[in-house]
C-alpha cells in the first residue's frame, strides 16, 4: 500500500537523491522520456552496474518506478509533476547563482 511521508522525510530523500550528479542526470533524462536502463547507461556513459546502483536509490527514494514492458523493465518519473519540480529547482538555482549572497561564495564554491 502506497502511503504519504510526512514532508521532511520527503525533502530529506529528494535532496538525497539530488546530492549525486549522475542521479541528476537520470532525472533529467527520465524527465524527458521513460527508459530502458542500458539506453540510460548509454546515453549517461557510465557502466550497467553504477547506473544499476543509482537507479536503486531513486526507487529508494521513490522517485522512479519500474514499469515492466514485455521481458525488459522500463524506468520512469514515479509522478509527472517530479519533471516540474526538477525545472522550478534548476530556475531557482540559476536566479539565486546571479545573487550570491555568501561570503565566502568565491573561495569556497558554496551557494
Amino acid at each position: 500500500m502506497l502511503t504519504v511521508a510526512p514532508d521532511i522525510e520527503v525533502l530529506a530523500r529528494f535532496g538525497r537523491a539530488l546530492a549525486d550528479p549522475i542521479r541528476c542526470r537520470i532525472l533529467l533524462a527520465l524527465r524527458e522520456a521513460p527508459a530502458y536502463p542500458a539506453d540510460l547507461a548509454d546515453a549517461l556513459g557510465i557502466s550497467r552496474t553504477r547506473l544499476s546502483n543509482h537507479l536503486a536509490c531513486l526507487r529508494d527514494c521513490g522517485l522512479v518506478v519500474t514499469v515492466p514492458d514485455g521481458r525488459r523493465t522500463r524506468y520512469e518519473l514515479a509522478d509527472e509533476r517530479l519533471g516540474h519540480a526538477l525545472d522550478d529547482l534548476r530556475a531557482a538555482v540559476v536566479a539565486v547563482e546571479t545573487d550570491r549572497t555568501c561570503a565566502e561564495a568565491g573561495d569556497k564554491g558554496c551557494c
